[in-house]
């Protein structure tokens, strides 16, 4: 005969059951599916055998955490040491859990045979079901408190973010860019094609989209400018002759006449463009401090909008870090790469590592060796980014300067140092910057302690004197008063 003891881990603590008649069970498995729904054909089926409720929240999170590892808490231990009874070699025993990494750690540590199959899936179904029925003193109500609140705890640890260097403002920022530019020169293009019809010879004076959006917004109608505003246009053009060929064109153009209706659309059309363009700036501007925070070495090296473009294909700084290098060379090219791939053609030499300058400056031949060395040093750069506890640019730097030195290699012939050699010098340079720090620290610790103890020093010497007179005044008349003792007596 063999018996069935079924382990359920709950929020509010362990239980441990007995199962009735295991063989007939494992025979009659559609019958116990059956009595799953039914309380009183599952209680005679399933008998609590022991409870073992956890003292604090804390406990309940730390035993949940070990059991999601298939680790065996000690508690856990202890109550199944005690509870479930030894097995003989007429009645083997067998104990049912949910997790088969938990049931081998159990079966390591106590040598209780343990299963995660047959009946005791179903079993557990209607223990989890019934729980606050087959537990004394327990309801509903309660039982789903305590499921929640270690649900909460539970996801709480797991789930864990370091405020200041957040990649994800990253990604949705550099999306949110490339969306803007995309927007602006639609925009810009619908502004020239209305603008136009009113006055065509401004495109080819100012061809700069956001610099014809402030003159549409600035020029209105054109008949209406003289050299008065010839300061204006200077002003917006920054070039006094644009400004004289602007207003010379006004008074000969070819344009269509338009009406105050519409000039007033075309103002806000224009008013709206140059909005988002201003907008578009400040983003960049908030990407650059952002990059400089979580991965100033990556964007010393390769520039702060390439870099978060990988960062955000990655999907986040950490599988950047993890990605090799060639994997980051053709990061942005996977449909040219599966591409080659099907038709036996060449693969990609570049992906998003292609906006970056240094494969601009290199040559015709160079370009693919110059994109694999890139690759290597952006994959170095993102790991030290991520890895780190102090950010600092001494690496970027050096890294940079690598393959400015490999460019200069590849045209002059000129060898460039060892990696080794340069490691060890950002190693010296970041050792020196942080004994700066802390000397600096030291300084500025002392600084306003000194402070302190003069503004304290102040203080208590008006205090002393004050003191010392009151003493004075006082020490007196306790004499006297001796005296008239001594007299008195």
């Amino acid at each position: 005969m063999s018996k069935l003891y079924v382990l359920f881990e709950h929020a509010a603590g362990y239980g441990v059951f007995k199962v009735q008649e295991f063989e007939e069970i494992g025979m009659l498995l559609p019958q116990l599916e059956a009595a799953v729904h039914d309380l009183a054909r599952f209680n005679s089926v399933v008998e609590l055998v022991g409870f073992s409720p956890f003292k604090t929240a804390i406990a309940a999170l730390e035993s949940i955490n070990a059991i999601s590892e298939g680790v065996l808490p000690e508690d856990l231990l202890h109550f199944l040491d005690i509870t479930v009874p030894k097995s003989k070699k007429k009645n083997k025993l067998t104990l049912g859990v949910s997790d088969p990494k938990l049931g081998a750690a159990i079966t390591e540590a106590l040598g209780i045979q343990c299963s995660h199959v047959g009946a005791v899936p179903e079993v557990i179904r209607g223990i989890r079901h019934h729980f606050h029925n087959l537990v004394k003193g327990f309801t509903q109500k309660s039982s789903a408190v305590a499921q929640l609140g270690l649900g909460h705890a539970y996801s709480r640890a797991k789930v864990k973010f370091n405020v200041h260097r957040v990649d994800n403002m990253i990604i949705q920022s550099i999306a949110l860019l490339d969306q803007l530019d995309k927007d602006i020169n639609t925009f810009s293009m619908r502004i020239r094609e209305w603008y136009s019809y009113h006055f065509p010879e401004l495109v080819k004076i100012v061809p700069e989209n956001y610099t014809y959006a402030r003159l549409a917004k600035f020029i209105k109608n054109r008949k209406e400018l003289s050299e008065d505003s010839l300061e204006g246009l200077e002003e917006i053009t920054m070039d006094s002759g644009k400004a004289q060929a602007i207003l010379d064109a006004s008074k000969s153009s070819m344009g269509m006449d338009i009406s105050v209706v519409d000039l007033l659309n075309i103002e806000m059309f224009a008013g709206r463009v140059i909005a988002l363009a201003d907008y578009r700036n400040q983003l960049s501007e908030y990407l650059k401090t952002k990059m400089t925070d979580v991965a100033p070495n990556l964007a010393k090296l390769i520039g702060e909008q390439v870099g978060a473009r990988l960062i955000a294909h990655a999907g986040s700084l950490t599988n950047l870090a993890k990605y090799p290098a060639s994997t980051v060379q053709i990061l942005g090219a996977e449909k040219a790469l599966f591409r080659a791939l099907k038709t036996r053609g060449n693969t990609p030499k570049y992906g998003l590592l292609f906006h970056s300058t240094f494969i601009g400056r290199a040559g015709a031949k160079n370009k693919g060796r110059i994109s694999r060395y890139l690759a290597n040093k952006c994959s170095i750069a993102s790991r030290i980014d991520c890895f780190t506890e102090q950010p600092t640019q001494i690496f970027g730097e050096k890294l940079r300067q690598q393959v400015e030195d490999r460019l200069k290699f590849y045209e002059t012939g000129d060898v460039p140092k060892k990696n080794i050699e340069v490691m060890k010098e950002a190693m010296e340079e970041l050792e020196q910057e942080t004994a700066h720090n802390k000397s600096e620290k030291k300084k500025k610790k002392k600084k306003h302690k000194l402070n302190e103890t003069s503004e304290s020093v102040g203080e208590n010497g008006v205090d002393q004197t004050t003191n010392g007179n009151a003493d004075e005044a006082e020490e007196p008349p306790k004499k006297k008063k001796k005296k008239n003792k001594q007299e008195v007596e």
